[in-house]
């Protein structure tokens, strides 16, 4: 069983965020739920719809605005919004699902163990290891989400036979694979291919296709064994142990922030 994952240091509070509706301070409920990490907002969202959410005892409604001192509870319990949003950089293991759903073993937030709800951002696949980020601020998960396909991510690989000059350009040239969705036929994006040692090779992308790097190596023949991811746009491991996170610290944040 893989040990829970362990703090190694901590960074400053980020910021807190200031929304506005005419003259006065307020923000929309689902994003209120969304900024004190209680839940995303398609799960805000359904918990309107559901009844389940009230400001000032009375129930919420779709795009309702709360404004400062109104309480807001879910299920009879007070929501505060005063919570300081946390950002993590966790080198996941190999074997943990990047979900936060309860019934699926090995997902993520139940490896964390977090004293409060976080989510991940994007994915890595169960099979790979390497850098995800973990957040509580929805609105940072969607601007990132909505950025993927241009941000840099770089990946340590290992096929299992050696490799060519020929399989580096056509890799940086752009692969044809299959679509999973549509199932059509597309090349995907140049990047950077850098190699390492005669079976390992460094791989810079600006695109997020599902199982994108394996499915390139199998289109050229080729098999990875092993796929660690070592950055996301300027946040790296540092150093990070495999089941080690540690807090992202503000310089790292404020330069996420202007990235996307």
């Amino acid at each position: 069983m893989i040990k829970k994952a362990f703090q190694l240091k901590q960074a400053e509070d980020a910021r807190n965020q200031t929304f506005y509706h005419g003259e006065k301070e307020s923000v929309r409920i689902n994003k209120y739920l969304t900024a004190a990490g209680f839940c995303s907002r398609r799960g805000a969202d359904a918990l309107v719809q559901e009844n389940r959410v009230t400001i000032d005892n009375e129930p919420a409604t779709m795009g309702a605005q709360v404004l400062p001192g109104q309480v807001v509870m879910v299920d009879g319990k007070e929501i505060k919004s005063e919570q300081k949003h946390v950002y993590i950089a966790l080198n996941k293991p190999i074997g943990i699902t990047c979900t936060v759903e309860p019934d699926v073993e090995g997902n993520i937030a139940d490896f964390m163990d977090f004293p409060t709800r976080i989510f991940p951002i994007g994915r890595l696949d169960k099979d790979s290891s390497g850098l995800i980020l973990l957040t509580s601020d929805g609105d940072v998960v969607n601007k990132i989400l909505r950025a993927e396909n241009n941000h840099e991510k770089e990946y340590i690989v290992k096929v299992n036979q050696e490799i060519t000059p020929a399989f580096i350009q056509k890799m940086e040239a752009g692969v044809e694979i299959t679509n999973m969705r549509t199932r059509t036929r597309q090349t995907t994006k140049k990047c950077k291919v850098t190699q390492m040692d005669p079976r390992t090779f460094k791989i810079v992308l600006t695109q997020g296709l599902n199982r994108q790097i394996r499915r390139m190596c199998t289109e050229l023949g080729y098999r990875a064994i092993s796929l660690h991811r070592v950055r996301i746009m300027n946040i790296s491991l540092n150093g990070l142990k495999t089941g080690q996170w540690r807090y992202v610290t503000q310089a790292e944040l404020e330069q996420l922030n202007k990235s996307v």
